[in-house]
């Protein structure tokens, strides 16, 4: 089925807005002589937003618990609700500091003799099992489509997805890869619709910030970077470590090319990163003005702006993908590329 994984898509266009859960905190009392203000913080509401947390956190006030699976080699292992850790509590001498779990004391001090290994099922976590079902309900679906409707016209999501799927075929794996392509199509759509699909999930209202965790990215790229390298033939690894240069330039040359194979993957790591969450702050940060400037008379001003930025969102959401996408084609393409025939002069 995942030899067609393909995408989700505008059925969830009209949450185009990351979530936003503004802190009602800054109107909060305290001093002697009266109620001030107190000063919002932007910077702690928005990493707040685009961190990962134990719960589901879709609005002020409206928190979906989540699992928190915890092992100790005194307790073993321990399941308990993370609403059992809101607000500061403790329980079976358990905290949540920062959404790091931690083992206290009776007197409220961090047991640093115990350090929990954390297998909970955190916001990122519940949005990778709710993009992987996704992935399985729609291209289950198109997969049918494709045994029913043979020789036929397609129907359906069917109709809708195929036009994509034959786009990235064409256009972007089989010229990239050349004609041992299919082995790895399967992959790259996959690698395409599960990025594309959570980029999306990730601008609707209470969406978690998954592309722009660094670690999903690293795995995506350390996926890519196995691939490409286990798959390269024997003219990839000469050129690398026995360049067509005077030999005494190896000692330069062969470094660089070492770096080069390095920075690949770091490079889609970092630019799929970077982009989603740059993305994610600066909607954050035209909300916040509206409680920097303490005035509902900027709303409409920021509206407008921020649905535009939204838009620019939804461009990116597709651009990412396909980028990550087309360079990984290209990669894989440079290894297995066969002996170029200026080589031979």
């Amino acid at each position: 089925m995942f030899k067609y994984v393909y995408s989700l898509v505008f059925c969830i266009i009209l949450g185009i807005s990351p979530s936003f859960s503004q802190h009602t905190e800054e109107h909060a009392a305290a001093t002697t002589a009266g109620h001030e203000e107190e000063k919002f913080d932007i910077g702690g509401m928005i990493m707040h937003h685009i961190a990962d947390e134990h719960g589901w956190e879709f609005t002020h006030g409206v928190k979906l618990p989540l699992p928190i699976i915890l092992y100790t080699a005194d307790r073993g292992i321990e399941v308990f609700s993370s609403s059992r850790l809101d607000h500061g509590q403790v329980y079976n001498d358990y905290k949540n500091e920062h959404e790091h779990i931690v083992r206290v004391n009776a007197d409220g001090t961090v047991n640093e003799a115990i350090h929990p290994m954390d297998f909970s099922i955190t916001k990122n976590v519940a949005t990778l099992m709710l993009g992987a079902l996704l992935l399985i309900l729609i291209f289950t679906s198109v997969s049918k489509g494709y045994v029913q409707n043979k020789g036929k016209a397609p129907k359906g999501i069917q109709s809708f997805l195929e036009p994509l799927i034959v786009y990235m075929r064409d256009e972007v794996v089989k010229p990239s890869i050349g004609k041992n392509y299919g082995k790895y199509f399967p992959y790259l759509l996959t690698l395409f619709f599960f990025i594309f699909i959570n980029n999306l999930l990730g601008l609707l209202p209470g969406g978690a910030n998954l592309t722009g965790n660094i670690a999903i990215t690293l795995v995506l790229a350390l996926i890519t970077f196995l691939i490409t390298n286990l798959s390269a033939n024997k003219y990839y690894w000469k050129h690398i470590l026995l360049p067509n240069t005077p030999k005494w330039m190896w000692v330069i040359m062969i470094p660089v090319e070492v770096v080069g194979v390095l920075m690949k993957p770091l490079s889609l790591m970092i630019r799929l990163f970077a982009n989603i969450t740059a993305g994610h702050i600066i909607m954050l940060s035209l909300f916040g003005l509206i409680f920097i400037f303490k005035s509902w008379a900027v709303a409409p001003a920021i509206g407008v702006f921020a649905l535009f930025m939204s838009a620019i969102e939804l461009l990116v959401a597709f651009l990412q993908a396909f980028i990550f996408t087309l360079l990984t084609s290209m990669y894989i393409g440079s290894a297995i590329e066969e002996h170029h025939a200026e080589e031979h002069h």
